[in-house]
């Protein structure tokens, strides 16, 4: 018999995480405050839920997927939320990118009402959430994450557990520095080529087989030649992983001249509309400093 597993928040990566989990047999019962999200879910067999409280009723194990850590902490501790309906033993698996100082105090407050937690963010973003290859970083205890590695396996080809609660939020955080400095430096590249007169495409398919060749590379540069922006990894949902970075970075004693730049940078597109946005969309920036646009 496979186990009820819940799961809150349907959005870009809940979503197809959601239905990779419904194609391997699991019975999912769902909550999302988009009610269109839940119904999406519902029609493909899902049972749909009026809150967390009652997902939390119908599940043992219960994903959350949520854009921050106020979400996170409403979800689980708020009124009608996980623990008012959980029963003892059930596991909270939460795989959104937050602070690892409230995923600790979140940890400590489920154990504390009888529950198991992980942190369990993920890297890869919708591409990867929709084929099930997501690389996923664990903080917990070592027989809880043994206990649901199979289910993990559903959602991600590189499970691995990182170490205690708030170790995978922390590892999610240093993920998230090497992707968008790494578009960053990018952006700085395709935009000095434009403006240099030669062809951005010929350029990238030089230089991808050698060191500066990356997955972001090979991610992002197409879809920055067709001007595809359509979000795969939000403008607003990183800036607000970077201010956590940074928030972490000030507390353990670790300057970081370079994510604080891209903070900044991340602000200016904000401001500029273009929040909603992929990361990608960060060549913006530079474009905009040059008066060049990179495109085929």
């Amino acid at each position: 018999m496979k186990k009820k597993i819940g799961f809150i928040g349907l959005g870009i990566m809940g979503r197809p995480m959601s239905l990779n989990l419904m194609k391997a047999g699991y019975p999912l019962c769902v909550f999302d405050i988009n009610p269109d999200a839940v119904s999406t879910l519902e029609a493909a067999g899902a049972r749909a839920a009026a809150s967390p409280k009652e997902v939390a009723e119908n599940s043992t194990i219960i994903f959350t997927m949520l854009p921050n850590s106020q979400h996170v902490n409403e979800v689980i501790t708020g009124k009608n939320g996980i623990l008012e309906g959980a029963s003892k033993g059930t596991i909270i698996i939460d795989m959104s990118s937050i602070s690892p100082v409230i995923s600790k105090e979140l940890s400590e407050t489920v154990s504390e009402a009888g529950l198991h937690m992980l942190d369990a963010p993920v890297s890869g973003g919708e591409p990867k959430a929709i084929d099930g290859t997501l690389a996923i970083m664990a903080g917990g205890s070592q027989s809880i994450f043994e206990s649901v590695f199979d289910i993990l396996r559903v959602l991600g080809k590189d499970v691995t557990l990182i170490g205690t609660n708030g170790s995978g939020t922390t590892a999610k955080l240093a993920n998230q520095i090497i992707v968008n400095l790494n578009i960053a430096a990018m952006s700085e590249a395709l935009v000095f080529a434009a403006k240099a007169g030669i062809s951005v495409e010929k350029m990238y398919q030089a230089i991808r087989g050698g060191l500066a060749g990356s997955a972001v590379l090979d991610a992002k540069v197409p879809l920055i030649l067709e001007r595809n922006f359509v979000p795969g990894g939000r403008i607003d949902i990183n800036l607000k992983d970077m201010t956590n970075v940074m928030e972490t970075a000030h507390d353990i004693g670790v300057p970081l001249p370079l994510s604080s730049q891209l903070l900044e940078i991340f602000h200016a597109l904000k401001v500029d509309g273009k929040a909603s946005e992929d990361h990608g969309g960060i060549v913006q920036y530079f474009e905009k400093l040059a008066g060049v646009q990179v495109r085929k």
